[in-house]
């Protein structure tokens, strides 16, 4: 596991919570806070690498299984499963964001949280997905695993991704490390892990391990043209040459993020 670090101007919250939260609401207001409509989300996120890896799992849960999106952000996600008859409960810790989602979809479940520390019962649900967000915490990722095994019921699926330490990476920061020092002020911002780490991971919190994949092949080359090669993200040759090359790199050296299928094993 690596560590990535962002610019500390002195001017966010001390506390690792409160620049979680925010961090993340600066995010989610930059886009415009929620928008959109349940039907809306239940057509555009079905194309997404992350439920196309998820679909042949939540074929496998009974009608009306109980979900949680840990760390929903503006909520598509949640609205999504909910119109799929999959009940979903939206936590996040950013209030602000939580108290606009709850304001536009009355009719949908959101919650104020902590996914280190969720509030939940034990046992409660059939499936948890969380999108980058375990990797958030400096302490590691044990904490989120942890309450994820207690909230899952026996049996019960957990679908994450995580920042992948691919091999352009790898290179990337060794590159890093042999030539001049880092800034000083920085703080921590994620943790970067390889297939083996995040496995693991889960393995070491309680969790039998299904698959890992690698997945966003596209952001990585967008990424990588703009980081390495000064390509401008607002350039139509960018995104031209993102959406081109995107097929035919390996996942292993461009691929921006890992995403793994672990379930919690049945009580013995």
């Amino acid at each position: 596991m690596r560590k990535d670090y962002i610019a500390d101007t002195g001017e966010a919250p001390s506390s690792e919570t409160d620049f979680v939260e925010s961090y993340w609401t600066a995010k989610w207001d930059e886009l415009g806070g929620p928008k959109g409509a349940p039907q809306a989300a239940a057509r555009s996120i079905p194309r997404k690498a992350e439920y196309r890896v998820m679909a042949p799992w939540l074929a496998k849960l009974p009608p009306g299984a109980r979900l949680l999106d840990g760390g929903c952000g503006l909520g598509d996600w949640t609205l999504c499963l909910t119109e799929k008859g999959f009940p979903t409960l939206g936590l996040d810790i950013s209030r602000k964001t939580v108290a606009a989602l709850r304001s536009r979809f009355p009719e949908h479940e959101f919650l104020v949280g902590d996914i280190r520390d969720t509030g939940l019962p034990s046992s409660s649900l059939d499936g948890y997905f969380s999108w980058g967000t375990f990797e958030h915490f400096e302490a590691g990722l044990h904490h989120c695993t942890d309450e994820a095994r207690r909230i899952l019921k026996p049996g019960g699926y957990l679908f994450i991704t995580v920042p992948f330490d691919n091999l352009r990476q790898a290179w990337l920061a060794k590159r890093r490390r042999a030539s001049a020092s880092p800034p000083a002020h920085q703080r921590f911002y994620q943790w970067r892990l390889t297939r083996q780490e995040l496995s693991t991971v889960l393995v070491d919190g309680g969790f039998d391990v299904l698959e890992v994949r690698p997945i966003h092949r596209r952001q990585g080359v967008l990424r990588s043209l703009h980081h390495e090669l000064g390509f401008d993200y607002r350039w139509l040759i960018t995104k031209g040459l993102s959406v081109a090359l995107a097929p035919f790199v390996p996942g292993s050296v461009f691929a921006h993020m890992l995403m793994a299928v672990a379930r919690r094993p049945h009580d013995t």
